[in-house]
Formats: C-alpha cells, structure tokens, sequence
C-alpha cells in the first residue's frame, strides 16, 4: 500500500462477519478456560469467567443473525462460518461439563457431576446436530431451502441460556459447596430438559426432509 493510497473503510455489512468470527475467537478461549477448570481445587473463578464469555458469545450470534437479515448482508462465510461458530460453543461446553473436571466427592463418598451433564447428553446433542447437518445438505442438494424452524430456534435459546446458568450454579457450589449442595441437583435436571428439547427439536427437521426426499423431482425444485 502505497502512503497516498486510500483505506478501505469498513463497510456495515462486513459487522455480521466480523461477529461471526469473534464470536469463533470467544469459542477458543471459552473452551481453552473449561479444560483447565478442576472443581474442589480452588479453580471457582474459571467457571464464572466460562459463564461470561459463553454469554457474550451468545449475544454475539442473535446480534449478526439480526444484523445481516437488517442489512442484507448474508453472506456464503456466515451461512458457513456461522452455524460452525454455534455447533463448537455449544458442544464444546455440553462436552467438557461432562468431563472430569466437574466430578466432585462427596462427604459420604459418593460421587456427582456437579455440571449436572452426564456423558451420554453430550453424545445426543452430538447425535442431533450430526443428524440435522447430513439431513440439510441432502435436502438443499435437491434445490430445497431447509432454514431451521422454530424448534432449532427454541433450542438454541434454552442452550445459550441453561449453559451459562450451570456454570454460574458450578461457581457457586465451588465457593460454597455446603451452603449449595442442592445446586448440583438443580444443575442435572436443566441439563436433562435441555438434552430432552434438543433432541425433540430435531422432530420437525426429520419430518420436513422425509417429505422433500419422498416427493418427485418435480415437486422438489419447485418449493
């Protein structure tokens, strides 16, 4: 670039972007946090610090999903890179809240997951979201829109509000485990309704790629 040369000057409709990949940014650095986090060694503040960039990640997401549909600034990198962003922050955390970090003993012995997330949710979530990807790459193959519905939409609500509550109930168990030994309990029953909604979310996308892949070619390309 030359001295006399202009700048670009940043154009709105590079924000949703730019959000997409902060957003990426916030993944990394949330998931980097939960895997150093060990419960019961004074590591508390870890757990808060997770439930604030999980959060802010979370904003991040409705904000440029707004923001390109009010610009008309959708873009083939945020029809990627978007969807990518969410499945990471959302199974990174369903998979190290599962992990040995947020195993805890009890004073009779006994030993919880004080996230509440037990190994077998993560695996559904991973379950739905591998489904819902191979489904809509069939279905758009055939020049049919497959757009999430109002249950994926439900879905991702419920998980970027419930993650950051579990990590914030961990927090408080860490620094008080007597005071809030009934918040691994509240933990495991958010954790399994969200597991539960997740998996039901995937209803209406199975029943609208069985009709599209049922009907004849016709009908395919006209819808």
């Amino acid at each position: 670039m030359t001295p006399n040369a202009p700048r670009k000057r940043l154009d709105r409709r590079d924000v949703p972007n730019a959000l997409t990949v902060l957003r990426l940014l916030l993944t990394g650095v949330f998931v980097v946090v939960l895997s150093f986090y060990s419960h019961g060694h004074n590591a508390g503040g870890l757990a808060l610090l997770a439930a604030i960039l999980f959060t802010v990640a979370a904003v991040t997401d409705a904000l440029d999903g707004y923001l390109a549909r009010k610009w008309d600034a959708v873009s083939v990198f945020g029809r990627v890179m978007d969807p990518l962003a969410d499945k990471v922050l959302v199974l990174g955390a369903f998979i190290l809240l599962a992990g040995p970090g947020f195993a805890s003993v009890m004073l009779d012995g006994s030993r919880v997951q004080v996230s509440g997330v037990a190994p077998w949710m993560a695996v559904v979530i991973l379950a739905r979201e591998l489904l819902i990807t191979s489904l809509r790459g069939m279905v758009e193959s055939r020049g049919v829109s497959f757009a999430a519905t109002w249950s994926g939409k439900a879905k991702m609500i419920a998980q970027s509000v419930v993650l950051p509550v579990i990590l914030v109930l961990v927090w408080m168990h860490s620094r008080e485990p007597d005071d809030a030994a009934w918040a691994p309990r509240v933990c495991a029953a958010l954790a399994l309704a969200t597991t539960l909604l997740t998996a039901g979310s995937a209803i209406p996308y199975i029943t609208r790629a069985m009709q599209v892949l049922r009907a004849p070619t016709s009908e395919r390309t006209t819808k």
